[in-house]
């Protein structure tokens, strides 16, 4: 059996990107639902897919000398309805400005077409190794500046 297979997860839809997410038993409280901390990891695992479907290698990004990676440095959510065990979730990535060592996005997420959650994602480009920010890629600028 072959593991290093690619499983495709999300999809692009003009510029924005769509990730899949099921509701499992561990992301929700007491009540029966989604814990409000876990609609952030549906949210993470979308933009981690929306760079892996840019064709980034974040592996290799993290195994370099001079590491560099996304690193979120402001996010505001409302929350619209909650989602339940066994929802099939929508989570959506538009990239609304990337420039320099920043980036802001827009997110939701969805169950069907009922919104349950909005994000807005300030993102800093930055060399882990030193701490700071550095200038985003220009091949990842082409390549998002390509999406239509």
């Amino acid at each position: 059996m072959n593991y290093d297979v690619a499983v495709p997860a999300g999809r692009f839809e003009g510029r924005v990107f769509v990730f899949p997410a099921r509701v499992y038993y561990e992301d929700t409280d007491a009540g029966g639902v989604v814990y409000y901390a876990n609609y952030l990891k549906f949210a993470e695992r979308a933009r981690t897919e929306l760079i892996r479907a840019l064709g980034m290698e974040q592996q290799a990004a993290l195994e370099e000398d001079d590491r560099h990676g996304f690193m979120v440095r402001n996010l505001s959510v409302e929350y619209k309805a909650p989602a339940v065990l066994d929802d099939l979730l929508t989570v959506t990535c538009e990239l609304t400005e990337m420039k320099g060592a920043g980036a802001e996005m827009k997110q939701e997420i969805r169950r069907g077409e009922t919104l349950l959650a909005t994000l807005d994602v300030k993102l800093a480009y930055v060399s882990l190794k030193r701490k700071r920010p550095v200038r985003i890629p220009e091949d990842l600028l082409r390549k998002v500046e390509n999406l239509k």
